[in-house]
């Protein structure tokens, strides 16, 4: 089994990464969580480490972080990387490698050859607009492996593509990128 870091990013599929995250765990995995802090707004942080027995990190400054390098320490211990969901804002700044946050900091700090997968979760109008389009063709081409979202009825009243894949789907892609690993 493996090392995981999920990052969850500001959308309402949220909820769905921590039930991603104990399933990971009861698959044998051992999981960290770091959660942009519009994302801790959204869901505690106390639910992740509920079901994964690790701490759940925010940010890496403050009294609750585990050392002076939050962001290198996690990345160094993370043998895969997956971000989900993937809000708009998230996938952009990753994109860009703006370093604002711990999740985009411990994202640029993976060391080379590491699995970084990515399930985006957004209105499917937001998905399909040319930013995003653009910075989705960027992060393909520097190495992230994008999960399609599916298609469906989202939070936000509209039906269409955007909605993050179900964590039994996404725990099938960790295991089959564990494998080609």
């Amino acid at each position: 089994m493996a090392r995981i870091l999920l990052v969850a990013g500001a959308s309402v599929a949220v909820y769905k990464a921590c039930d991603l995250a104990s399933k990971l765990a009861q698959a044998g995995h051992e999981v960290r969580c770091v959660l942009t802090p519009r994302a801790a707004t959204l869901v505690h942080p106390q639910l992740f480490e509920a079901v994964t027995g690790e701490r759940a990190a925010v940010d890496e400054f403050g009294p609750e972080r585990r050392g002076a390098m939050d962001h290198i320490e996690l990345a160094t211990w993370a043998e895969l990387l997956l971000v989900a969901p993937a809000s708009a804002g998230l996938l952009s700044r990753l994109a860009l490698g703006l370093a604002d946050d711990l999740a985009s900091t411990v994202a640029l700090a993976l060391p080379a050859g590491r699995p970084r997968l990515l399930a985006p979760a957004m209105n499917p109008h937001m998905l399909c607009s040319p930013p995003i389009a653009r910075n989705l063709a960027t992060l393909r081409g520097d190495g992230w492996q994008v999960l399609e979202p599916d298609s469906g009825h989202m939070a936000c009243g509209v039906d269409g593509k955007g909605r993050l894949r179900e964590p039994a789907e996404l725990v099938a892609a960790v295991a089959a990128a564990l494998a080609r690993r």
